[in-house]
């Protein structure tokens, strides 16, 4: 069966999901941080609104006073208006602050930290119309249609809703002194977007529901994607096999080599087993071979087979095993211990004799 004819039907690796990541594709809805924004930007203006309107008042009435007392000169209105934009901008600008921290957080909460420069990187192919054409008809972009126009539909009616409940008290307060009149409509005008921003907020968690659900969809893989990727990441198995089958050929070729010219064996006494070689113009013994399991039973049945002592002292065995490499000498915190071995192995020789 032809590799792109077959199901896919397997959950994405973790390298692929990586490289997805990596090219900009994560699963993330644009909708979740504009509802944010706006709910977020409602409640914040909601909660200030005494605030702003008072200072926002007192320096309009500051400003206009300085500006009827200007007899045309063209450098006092020019400090005036940036004295005017200055000053709305740091009434302001906490609000802004604030807002920038929750688009942050709404993106990082989403995604995490992304910085995928291919995502923007130019391809040839996006200029070809055929393919546009087949991203305008896609039915991914057909559900973005459809998605638009219920958000639409419901948000439009939600705010209708909110206005004509409200729609009594607009009416009573258009006799209301100037300042009431400004705080009474802006708390209606908060409250109303409220009730859109609750709802758009309702339908961008669906909507994350549904871009999750539709990118593992995306990213799922077929058996012989699983399997392939797994041979890129791990190797081929039968390569792999016959590494192993090598390695342990080599291995045991030092081991008949090494062990019958050993001094001493030193066991677990079954699972491990290290060849001990010390002779007299040496500074310190070194290992001339170790294994465990299958590897240590072939090295003590050598070491039999050609008179070579085999001592019990599982300790030492495990130590030397982690820590000391074929080849190298024993360590110093070794030397009493391993000299204590070979002594005993010089004492069964001269029994022997």
């Amino acid at each position: 069966m032809p590799e792109g004819s077959q199901e896919k039907t397997e959950q994405a690796t973790p390298r692929r999901l990586q490289e997805a990541r990596r090219k900009g594709q994560v699963p993330k809805s644009a909708d979740l941080n504009g509802a944010l924004l706006l709910l977020s930007a409602a409640i914040l203006a909601l909660l200030s609104k005494d605030a702003l309107i008072n200072q926002t008042q007192a320096y309009f009435y500051t400003y206009f006073n300085g500006l009827v007392a200007i007899r045309y000169n063209d450098n006092q209105l020019i400090n005036l208006l940036i004295d005017f934009t200055l000053h709305v901008f740091m009434i302001f600008i906490p609000l802004f602050i604030a807002l920038m921290i929750i688009a942050l957080g709404a993106n990082l909460a989403q995604v995490g930290f992304l910085f995928a420069p291919e995502a923007i990187k130019f391809k040839p192919e996006h200029l070809n119309p055929i393919n546009g054409l087949k991203r305008i008809f896609s039915g991914r972009s057909l559900f973005e249609l459809a998605k638009s126009i219920f958000k639409i539909l419901v948000i439009g009616y939600v705010i209708y809703a909110a206005v004509m409940g409200e729609f009594a008290n607009l009416m009573a307060i258009f006799h209301s002194p100037p300042k009431t009149l400004l705080n009474q409509v802006l708390e209606v005008a908060l409250k109303v977007i409220l009730w859109g921003a609750a709802v758009y907020l309702g339908i961008a968690v669906i909507d994350l529901l549904y871009q999750r659900y539709a990118f593992q969809k995306q990213m799922r893989m077929s058996k012989q994607e699983v399997k392939e990727e797994y041979k890129q990441t791990e190797g081929d198995p039968q390569i792999k096999g016959w590494l192993r089958r090598r390695q342990r050929q080599l291995l045991m070729n030092l081991v008949r080599k090494e062990v019958p010219k050993a001094t001493v064996v030193v066991t677990n006494p079954t699972h491990y087993a290290v060849a001990l070689l010390y002779e007299k113009d040496m500074d310190a013994p070194k290992v001339v071979a170790k294994g465990t399991e299958e590897v240590a039973k072939q090295i003590r049945k050598i070491a039999q087979e050609h008179n070579v002592p085999v001592i019990e002292k599982p300790e030492v065995a495990r130590f030397l095993y982690a820590n000391v490499e074929v080849g190298q000498s024993i360590p110093m915190e070794m030397y009493q211990a391993v000299a204590e071995i070979i002594a005993m192995v010089y004492r069964l020789k001269q029994q022997k004799v």
